[in-house]
């Protein structure tokens, strides 16, 4: 009887490599460390292979980048246009837009000012907007203006849900800022969620804004 051990069936087990699985890598790497985190061969050891073989797929982290734009882009919610009205669709994106990027704050700095031309589905999304902003009636030339006021707001707003619960805090400075000091005590009362709730009104006068503008050109 042979006491020798059955031999394995197969190939040894390597880690396979496709864009998907680079892409999520990275992001989990940016999301987690920030932008500076994301190095070819941190990602290359979180992926379990050498920077070579990294290479094979991917050429640089600029490229790398464009990936998880498109990533994180396709969960943004744009099947509002064509369905609601003008207000309630831009109300609907923009919510979506500011919760997936509130799950990706450090990416923010990044994806602002990284360019759209390899960016596919980032481009779809600005085709959403602009097609329902010229169908309400804005000039060509107030659609981008009014694209990136509500992005700059968007952007903004998503960090501010990782501001710490005591921002507004002034234990050291109750005398001098009566009013302020009430005002945070007041909100504090009614429980609600400060960036929720400000990013709901804000969003709504911006939004209500924008469109009335067109009747003023």
């Amino acid at each position: 009887m042979s006491t020798e051990s059955p031999r394995r069936a197969g190939r040894p087990r390597t880690a396979i490599l496709n864009r998907d699985r680079i892409t999520e890598h990275a992001l989990s790497l940016v999301s987690q460390d920030g932008y500076d985190a994301l190095t070819m061969q941190q990602l290359a050891r979180s992926l379990g292979v050498s920077p070579s073989a990294l290479y094979n797929h991917v050429d640089s982290k600029h490229d790398l980048l464009q990936w998880i734009q498109e990533l994180v882009m396709a969960q943004v919610d744009t099947s509002a246009f064509g369905k609601l009205d003008i207000h309630d669709a831009l109300i609907q994106w923009a919510t979506s837009y500011r919760n997936v990027f509130a799950l990706h704050i450090p990416l923010i700095p990044i994806i602002a000012v990284l360019p759209v031309a390899n960016s596919p589905r980032t481009i779809a999304m600005y085709e959403h907007v602009a097609e329902t902003l010229k169908t309400h009636g804005l000039a060509e030339s107030e659609v981008i203006p009014t694209i990136v006021a509500l992005e700059s707001f968007i952007f903004g707003s998503a960090m501010d849900t990782g501001a710490p619960h005591d921002i507004f805090d002034t234990s050291n400075h109750r005398e001098a800022t009566p009013h302020f000091t009430q005002a945070v005590s007041a909100q504090r009362a009614t429980g609600v969620n400060t960036s929720d709730d400000s990013f709901e009104r804000g969003l709504r006068a911006l939004v209500t804004g924008l469109l009335a503008s067109r009747d003023l050109t």
